[in-house]
């Protein structure tokens, strides 16, 4: 396997059958000690008891399948390693989360700090992946995952204002308030997973009509919004959700194999946690942008029955027919067309807010997969946006080429940083916490500049 550096968010297949996880960092006098650790996860995202928390107390799992190998220092820099092997682990679990953190001060004071991904016993560097970080206490370097029977590394740099606790805590660990006040080690216990007592989730009109496992996929994934939004402050805020979901030619295969559906489902829980009504807007784009239906979360199953349609994406003729067959509601996608042109969407949207203004800001969740080339029209429309109460959130799908979008953080001229983007190669193979909290980043922050600037 040839060594790859890695950014935020890529992943790649570890055909080795086990692996070293070391983290590094520069030795410097004042910086905070670095401790590794792993979480050794079931497929419902938890631990199933103490025994699945691996670190500097308890350092060496069970099963004998992972390891803390402690720390080492050489030249000035120091490094601690966790060692993983992955023929052995046991069937129940499908994830290994390699966290860090922080005493004496926080990763934002820490040099250096890069995770190392090594196969053949330490002797072979498999990936590099150099991270970033601020405010926090805690970390999650990356993580180790089952695909379809196959292991791949994701590099996560996911960092956790609330430290190890606040970390552990996502992840179904009970820590006692000594462990939270950072004076003993945490210890895990298995429960049913919640989320900590002083974030908590909105009951949300409609949630009882759901289908049983929709109702509880959603019960979770609210939690889950609500831990993303404690960790940047913003417990109990509440906005106006849209949603737009690219139609374009290149999208047939993301609604064909139901991805779209998945996305619009994890999308249902930000509205239902964020949004009194638990409602969300949305519109679909391509040549042309046009509204959907409101969708209600109690009528979630049905709304993606209607509006998000299998195989009729790939219908791009134009017709002043309306089709066969078509139910009330639904947009007719031939009218929809097939080409990239975003703002015409952004458009849309803008004008809906200004005529139906309400108390909260508006967060736009907005998904495409690339293909952008209307630059100069989609950075007006957004430069303009910025004096309106709206955080645009765009998610690309893909590798594609997303323009402006990318460049937004560095565009000059705007007083608050209206746009926040982010790209995956496979969405459905995102956790959904990890998912939340690269969405909700930055709309925290956005609040608080665009209320400094009179915009909220």
């Amino acid at each position: 396997m040839t060594p790859r550096s890695m950014s935020k968010g890529a992943n790649l297949p570890v055909d080795v059958p086990d692996v070293r996880v070391e983290l590094s960092w520069s030795e410097g006098t004042g910086e905070p000690d670095v401790d590794a650790s792993a979480l050794l996860l079931t497929a419902a995202g938890r631990v199933r008891d103490d025994g699945d928390f691996v670190f500097y107390n308890q350092p060496r799992h069970a099963s004998g399948t992972v390891t803390h190998l402690g720390k080492r220092r050489s030249a000035g820099v120091m490094t601690d390693t966790v060692e993983v092997d992955l023929r052995s682990l046991e069937s129940d679990i499908v994830r290994v989360v390699l966290c860090a953190s922080a005493d004496g001060g926080a990763f934002g004071q820490v040099s250096g700090l890069t995770l190392r991904l090594l196969g053949s016993g330490g002797t072979l560097e498999l990936a590099r992946f150099e991270m970033q970080a601020d405010s926090e206490t805690a970390f999650i370097g990356g993580e180790l995952y089952l695909r379809e029977g196959r292991w791949k590394f994701r590099a996560v740099g996911q960092g956790y204002a609330s430290g190890l606790a606040g970390l552990a805590t996502d992840f179904g660990i009970t820590v006692d308030e000594e462990a939270a006040e950072g004076t003993s080690p945490p210890t895990a216990v298995a429960e049913t997973p919640v989320a900590p007592p002083s974030v908590g989730s909105r009951p949300s009109k409609g949630e009882d009509r759901l289908p049983v496992d929709m109702r509880k996929r959603l019960s979770l994934r609210k939690e889950q919004v609500a831990v993303s939004l404690s960790k940047r402050g913003a417990v109990g805020i509440s906005a106006r959700i849209v949603l737009v979901l690219d139609a374009s030619g290149s999208m047939a295969f993301l609604y064909s194999g139901g991805v779209v559906a998945d996305v619009v489902e994890r999308m249902a829980a930000v509205a239902a946690q964020l949004d009194d009504d638990g409602e969300m807007q949305a519109w679909t784009f391509a040549s042309e942008a046009a509204r959907l239906p409101d969708l209600r979360l109690g009528e979630l199953p049905e709304w993606l029955r209607l509006h998000v349609r299998v195989g009729e994406i790939s219908l791009f003729r134009r017709s002043k027919k309306p089709r066969k067959g078509m139910e009330p509601g639904q947009v007719d996608m031939r009218t929809v067309g097939i080409q990239n042109e975003e703002q015409k969407a952004i458009a849309q949207v803008r004008t809906y807010v200004r005529e139906n203004p309400v108390g909260v800001p508006t967060l736009v969740l907005f998904f495409s997969d690339g293909g952008v080339y209307r630059d100069a029209a989609i950075e007006r429309e957004l430069r303009e946006a910025v004096e309106e109460p709206i955080f645009w959130q765009f998610v690309g799908l893909g590798r594609s080429r997303y323009g402006v979008l990318e460049r937004f953080d560095t565009l000059p001229g705007r007083r608050v940083d209206n746009v926040g983007f982010f790209a995956v190669d496979d969405i459905s193979t995102v956790p959904d916490q990890e998912l939340y909290d690269r969405l909700l980043s930055e709309f925290p922050s956005w609040i608080t500049a665009a209320g400094r600037a009179g915009i909220l």
